[in-house]
């Protein structure tokens, strides 16, 4: 059975089903270059299998797994020995994607698009598809990306379920922008996808800019990243009021 062919059985078994995956595997992830041909078919395989991989996006490094997979979810924060009180977001394709998992009524279609895809992490509450308990339990929303990443952007078209996505570190290390500064994480992960060096601005490890867009007419700035006072500017063009959080 050729790659694709294997991806596109187990992809319709992950819906219902994933399978499991040891905390630590029995040699090192291999390294596949995103150039390399179907790369980004391999990509979704591990997805698929439950796997978490090492992927570049537009800003850092991220670690990405199946969003709605349990198993998944909880391996992801294992390796990054992280609180499962702190949200992960989700990686996707397009808008109607955004509108699919986060509830998005009140935002029009050309602010969306105004924003993604690009350096910016929207977050809107959940909506009743993304059903995993283990995503983060402590809230009611999600972060939402849509990396201008032609590989990720690929993977998440052949995978067509959205991808937890967290930067590629443990807890409180600084953002990677090349492979070769998360090596001591490569016997957890399934594989790993090196894009070459992501930039060479240290700035630039701050990652996306975090916008939380809830509140019909307001946003709130969680994290301050790239690109943040374009994205300021398109939320004030679009008449959307800066929310004081006391």
């Amino acid at each position: 059975m050729n790659i694709v062919k294997k991806l596109f059985y187990s992809h319709s078994v992950v819906r219902n089903k994933c399978a499991s995956a040891k905390m630590k595997l029995d040699k090192m992830a291999p390294v596949i270059s995103c150039k390399e041909e179907h790369s980004h078919v391999k990509a979704a395989e591990f997805l698929t299998n439950g796997h978490v991989i090492a992927v570049p996006t537009d800003t850092i490094y991220g670690l990405a797994c199946s969003a709605n997979c349990p198993k998944a979810i909880k391996k992801l924060y294992s390796i990054k020995g992280r609180d499962s009180a702190k949200p992960v977001a989700i990686c996707v394709t397009r808008i109607s994607d955004v509108r699919k998992w986060g509830v998005s009524e009140h935002l029009s279609d050309d602010l969306l698009h105004s924003l993604l895809p690009g350096p910016v992490t929207v977050v809107l509450e959940k909506t009743k598809l993304l059903d995993n308990p283990f995503l983060n339990p402590s809230t009611t929303k999600i972060g939402i990306r849509i990396p201008n990443h032609k590989f990720m952007n690929s993977v998440t078209e052949m995978f067509d379920m959205p991808v937890a996505l967290t930067s590629a570190n443990f807890s409180n290390e600084p953002s990677t922008l090349s492979i070769k500064e998360f090596e001591h994480l490569f016997y957890h992960l399934g594989a790993v996808f090196d894009g070459g060096i992501l930039s060479q601005l240290e700035q630039n490890r701050t990652g996306s800019t975090v916008i939380d867009l809830s509140n019909c007419g307001h946003y709130n700035i969680i994290r301050k990243g790239i690109s943040y006072e374009q994205i300021i500017h398109i939320l004030d063009s679009y008449g959307l009021a800066k929310l004081d959080v006391t």
